[in-house]
């Protein structure tokens, strides 16, 4: 495949990163000025520990920077992890250790209180630490920037500067957006008081925008005058995000749509200030599976880790490249399709024409961190069917016993030849330990099943060693064709067989289980459910 060729397949791909892409080009056709890299950002409020939600911005941001380079035939660009870490804390997260430390110092800014996890010099030190840990886990290509370490070194200051010089534009811009009783109280700048070391929420007077000297009145009522510079202050959220893309000069942002608002608000003060709003998505937010929104404060949906316990990193991936302007569930219910799903796009890569491969998730997901293309790679199993398998032997399968049985189906059936498929064990019997084994309640046999299985025993008697799993799986639907059992539809017959012999009300082709698990353990299988 020439580059050209790409180039021109990429320009009229309907994949949601190649049409994000577009606007990039549509924003600089001729590149970027100077040839400077084309910026894009995320951004992490680091006020609870960082979850998928975070972690899925900065994956679909690059996963649209690679887009872009793809469409430019490889135009430069870079991507910034933004931290506001400045921001006061405003309540005290729930999954949190020693919540007393926070609860003392509500108001502050994040990096200026003590981390309670006791590991580093800040609360906000210790959830960048975390953001950073799994980011450089998943080896994304990125620029860590601290709003602090801006905010306080002065790398801010001329864009402060431009704040204070266009403070009643942006006045004129907010208040028409605020209930009365917030206009009373509202600033772009939040000053943070010189007693208490809180970020004050106080109207403010600009006294000298070259020097940055601002007049508020404290917590004590006392009248201050201090500059902004120096991490003096901080910027009201919607004006400290327009300042942001104007001293950065980001050119892609995409955020929640909880933030449809802050963009446009956003977006007219980065203009006032003489900037340029970015390009960028707003997606849906992840739901819990209660159907409500996940929070870093309520701990609630999925970690990272939990995702990599029962899943892969390529299946979380996966799902988090689908449809992001839908909302869609986060939880561990969710995982066992995506790692089938990614494996299934996978294997049909290879034989996928140009066009349809810059559809598939995996060509794009495959190039978000350089590892190779991948095309036509495929499992010898099925995850569902590893699932099965893993709830047969039960709560206490090892991975010893998941590897005997996979050595009815594969060659070679160790960890060390088949590592990706080590990766699928070691998930199923983590999911069986949690969530299936737990759940599972095998039924005694209706007498027209019993019947059947009765059949399904004898032909599986007959069967060789030779006999392949799409020979048993005829071999199973000749039985539940046989109006003599009195099945209404093959579908009755199956789920019989799932909820007698697995305890599932659902299950795996029945031949390739078979063929899995072994014919003689089938039989002993059917015994025991014919037992009742």
């Amino acid at each position: 495949m020439t580059d050209n060729a790409l180039i021109e397949a990429a320009r009229v791909s309907k994949a949601w990163p190649f049409q994000e892409a577009q606007k990039l080009v549509k924003r600089y056709p001729q590149g970027k000025p100077g040839g400077e890299p084309v910026l894009f950002e995320t951004g992490y409020g680091p006020s609870g520990l960082p979850h998928i939600g975070t972690f899925q911005e900065v994956l679909r941001t690059t996963l649209v920077r690679r887009a872009y380079e793809a469409l430019t035939g490889g135009a430069p660009t870079r991507l910034v992890a933004f931290s506001d870490d400045m921001d006061g804390l405003r309540k005290v997260p729930d999954n949190i250790p020693n919540a007393q430390v926070l609860e003392a110092n509500l108001g502050k800014p994040l990096t200026r209180i003590p981390d309670p996890f006791g590991q580093f010099e800040s609360f906000a030190h210790h959830n960048n630490a975390k953001l950073r840990e799994f980011l450089d886990r998943f080896g994304f290509d990125y620029e860590f920037v601290s709003a602090s370490d801006r905010y306080n070194s002065g790398a801010f200051d001329a864009a402060l500067t431009r704040v204070l010089e266009c403070n009643q534009a942006i006045l004129d811009v907010m208040l028409p957006t605020l209930r009365e009783e917030r206009r009373k109280t509202y600033s772009p700048v939040l000053p943070v008081s010189p007693s208490s070391g809180v970020v004050l929420q106080v109207p403010v007077e600009v006294l000298d925008p070259a020097t940055g000297m601002i007049r508020f009145s404290d917590e004590d009522g006392s009248t201050v005058e201090q500059s902004v510079f120096g991490g003096q202050a901080k910027l009201q959220w919607k004006v400290d995000w327009a300042m942001r893309w104007y001293a950065l000069g980001v050119d892609y942002e995409m955020c929640g749509k909880d933030l449809t608002d802050s963009v446009t608000q956003s977006g007219k003060i980065v203009k006032i200030l003489g900037g340029r709003k970015p390009e960028g998505l707003i997606y849906e937010l992840f739901l819990d599976e209660n159907g409500e929104k996940i929070s870093k404060s309520k701990g609630n949906g999925l970690t990272i880790d939990q995702w990599l316990t029962y899943g892969t990193e390529e299946s979380l991936g996966f799902y988090l490249f689908r449809e992001p302007k839908s909302a869609k569930q986060l939880h561990a219910g969710v995982i066992p399709k995506a790692v089938d799903e990614y494996w299934q796009f996978r294997g049909n890569l290879a034989a996928q024409a140009l066009d349809k491969q810059l559809g598939n998730p995996v060509w794009h997901l495959l190039r978000a961190n350089g590892e190779g293309d991948g095309a036509g790679d495929t499992l010898p199993v099925t995850f569902s069917l590893l699932l099965n398998l893993v709830g047969v032997l039960g709560a206490e399968a090892t991975a010893e016993q998941v590897w005997s049985y996979l050595g009815n189906y594969v060659a070679e059936a160790t960890p060390e030849a088949h590592p990706e498929l080590g990766e699928l064990v070691r998930a199923a019997l983590a999911t069986n330990r949690d969530f299936i084994a737990p759940t599972l309640v095998r039924r005694a046999p209706e007498a027209n099943e019993a019947e059947a299985l009765k059949a399904l025993d004898a032909e599986l008697a007959k069967a060789g060693p030779e006999t392949t799993a799409e020979e048993l799986q005829n071999t199973v639907y000749e039985i539940g064709k046989n109006e003599a059992y009195g099945f209404a539809t093959l579908r009755d017959w199956f789920k019989a067989l799932y909820e007698t012999l697995l305890g599932s009300s659902q299950g795996p082709r029945m031949g390739s289980f078979i063929a899995l698990y072994g014919v003689p353990e089938t039989r002993t299988l059917i015994a025991q459910a014919l037992e009742g």
